[in-house]
């Protein structure tokens, strides 16, 4: 198979399980969701590369928008670079094939990730910049506490979740795929 078709297929099939996924726990609140999409995210670097990790890394924030789970659109940006953080701090963790090196990148990934989007959210949009949003309307008083609550330890959660149950089917799926 050409090179390019099985990579437009693999990355499509794994942006088809996310939004599938998204869709289905939406539901289920922010752990249950946040998890899937961090598993997601996870075997998608870990199984089909880096370029189709940051492709659904960066399209899953608008799908959870579009779909009413990302709570406002100001936080789009910062989840795509939080989500393009992680996967690919989990590809390059990966690079040297060793087993402890990919568990310490899944929990310096994790922690990466939710660096960046409590920086991102809850220091600049929620600290630095909500004067000027909530002036111009783009913000609400109450979405302030929403985001800090929404983007502190609950993001440090879903990001080791979403990875450790990624780790867990890893080896079978690359048995089975061969890789």
């Amino acid at each position: 198979m050409n090179k390019n078709i099985r990579w437009i297929t693999q990355t499509a099939v794994m942006l088809a399980l996310l939004l599938a996924l998204q869709t289905l726990t939406k539901g289920f609140g922010q752990l249950v969701t946040g998890t899937c999409v961090n598993a997601v995210l996870a075997l998608t670097a870990l199984l089909v590369g880096l370029n189709s990790g940051l492709v659904v890394a960066l399209i899953s924030p608008v799908a959870a928008y579009l779909l009413g789970i990302a709570p406002q659109i100001l936080t789009v940006p910062a989840i795509m670079v939080g989500n393009g953080v992680y996967v690919a701090m989990l590809y390059f963790m990966d690079r040297e094939g060793r087993k402890g090196t990919l568990i310490a990148g899944w929990i310096l990934a994790s922690v990466a990730k939710f660096a960046v989007l409590y920086l991102l959210v809850v220091k600049v949009i929620c600290g630095i910049a909500a004067e000027a949003l909530l002036a111009a309307g783009t913000l609400k008083a109450p979405m302030i506490d929403t985001f800090s609550a929404m983007f502190t330890w609950p993001q440090l959660f879903t990001a080791l979740a979403g990875g450790a149950a990624a780790l867990a089917v890893l080896p079978v799926l690359r048995k089975a795929l061969r890789r």
